[in-house]
């Protein structure tokens, strides 16, 4: 099984290799079950993570502004990505922990016309403004993804790809890892990439 991780390296080795840390955030372990949680959703719907417990959920950090999310919508491709699979019963639940006055942070119209603007096939868009649950997962960066299988195990969490890059083009060149991981779910079979680096922005806590 190929892991990545850098998960568990101490804050001072992982801040010496660029990596980034903060002892504020948990890191949510592969192969146990994922953190519940309770969120409201744009539209005003109330989404709990255990009410999808026999079904496959993805995790998907967001912020607008971030251009390594732009990449993703502005192509298109992530779009096509969440059609594809909630097409075969998979929910996939966007999250933004902005803070209020936080780059990202968007409420009532403002939200909607972006929502609208960026033609989101997700199940959701839920709104974190206080981080809890972006804090209790570990998330770390727009976009940062998870992935939890059917009985509410955590097997997939990290990069949405291989290539760390805000350009467009190199979308076709990289290997998904999420659609990696789906696939190899929805197929019954072993997940050979379980945790990656994520990349992108920060999260705006």
């Amino acid at each position: 099984m190929h892991r990545l991780s850098f998960g568990n390296l101490p804050c001072v080795l992982a801040l010496g290799l660029g990596l980034g840390c903060s002892p504020a955030h948990a890191q949510v372990s592969i192969g146990e079950t994922a953190p519940g949680f309770t969120l409201t959703a744009a539209d005003g719907s109330s989404h709990s993570l255990e009410a999808y417990r026999g079904k496959i959920v993805v995790l998907e950090w967001i912020n607008f502004e971030c251009p390594f999310v732009q990449k993703h919508y502005s192509s298109g491709a992530m779009q096509q990505l969440q059609s594809r699979y909630t097409g075969k019963d998979v929910v996939w639940l966007i999250i933004n922990s902005s803070a209020t006055g936080k780059q990202g942070h968007y409420e009532g119209d403002e939200l909607a016309d972006r929502i609208a603007k960026a033609k989101i096939n997700a199940d959701a868009y839920l709104l974190d403004t206080k981080g809890e649950v972006g804090r209790r997962y570990g998330a770390r960066t727009t976009p940062h993804m998870y992935v939890i299988d059917a009985k509410g195990v955590l097997v997939y969490q990290g990069a949405i790809d291989s290539i760390r890059s805000a350009r467009p083009a190199d979308i076709s060149k990289a290997d998904n890892y999420v659609a990696l991981a789906l696939d190899a779910l929805l197929a019954g079979e072993a997940l050979r990439t379980t945790q990656t680096e994520p990349y992108g922005c920060s999260v705006k806590y």
